[in-house]
């Protein structure tokens, strides 16, 4: 039994953006010991309606979508659908330097069905991960190669969640694989920085979607490149930092 001091601690630290390495070496502490205190997070199981908010209540709508929204951006971005011989295992690789993204993926998961989230650490980045049956249902653009090797398209009742919920579903493409910059250009030998974002992905129906609710959001982008979609006007960086902001 530890003391709750170290508990404490270790929890500040990773509030702080210390990694998780470098927390259980300076504590002192197994990395299991800290993995379970900071990310182990088990549902009450018995209080909360399990079944697949598709195959059991097709009548139903999904029972948060502002969190499947999220999930889905995430997903499209840095996800991954494993379909292994037991359950499926759903993975979204997340920058360790920001664990409050990670966190916000992991109760996503939670809010969408997933039992238990787990945290895997590899190299420059943390896997969260949740394994439950019915993930192909909830994300049928899964499948076999890259995604900018297959066709992604949202079915018909993805659409309607998404609609409800643009800006969940843009700061989950954003958190994934956009990026918030100070943007620094040379005028008339004076130098300017302004904020920008960008948003990388090598598959055109992904870099669709994020266009089309941008525009629906009416704000206004422009393609920088092939993969690269900029924001960079005032107005339309401001309307962005209102539901995505900087990653933490």
């Amino acid at each position: 039994m530890h003391p709750s001091r170290l508990r404490r601690e270790a929890l500040s630290m990773h509030a702080a953006g210390v990694p998780f390495s470098e927390i259980w070496r300076r504590l002192g502490l197994s990395r299991n010991t800290v993995a379970s205190w900071l990310y182990n997070r088990r549902r009450l199981v018995a209080k909360i309606d399990t079944r697949c908010p598709r195959c059991d209540r097709p009548a139903r709508s999904i029972d948060d979508p502002s969190s499947y929204a999220y999930l889905l951006g995430q997903y499209l971005g840095d996800g991954h659908l494993l379909m292994t011989q037991r359950v499926p295992l759903l993975t979204v690789a997340c920058d360790m330097r920001y664990p409050g993204l990670m966190h916000e993926v992991s109760y996503a998961m939670e809010a969408c069905g997933a039992r238990t989230v787990g945290f895997q650490e590899r190299v420059g980045c943390v896997s969260v991960r949740a394994h439950w049956t019915h993930w192909p249902c909830l994300i049928p653009q899964h499948g076999p190669g890259a995604k900018h090797q297959r066709a992604i398209e949202l079915s018909d009742w993805q659409r309607q969640v998404v609609d409800r919920c643009p800006e969940r579903f843009l700061r989950g493409l954003f958190h994934s694989d956009g990026s918030r910059f100070a943007n620094r250009v040379v005028r008339n030998g004076r130098a300017y920085t302004y904020p920008r974002y960008n948003f990388v992905n090598e598959s055109a129906d992904i870099m669709w979607l994020c266009a089309h609710y941008l525009d629906r959001l009416e704000i206004a982008w422009r393609m920088a490149r092939h993969n690269t979609l900029s924001v960079a006007r005032r107005e339309a960086v401001a309307r962005l930092d209102e539901f995505v902001g900087p990653k933490w």
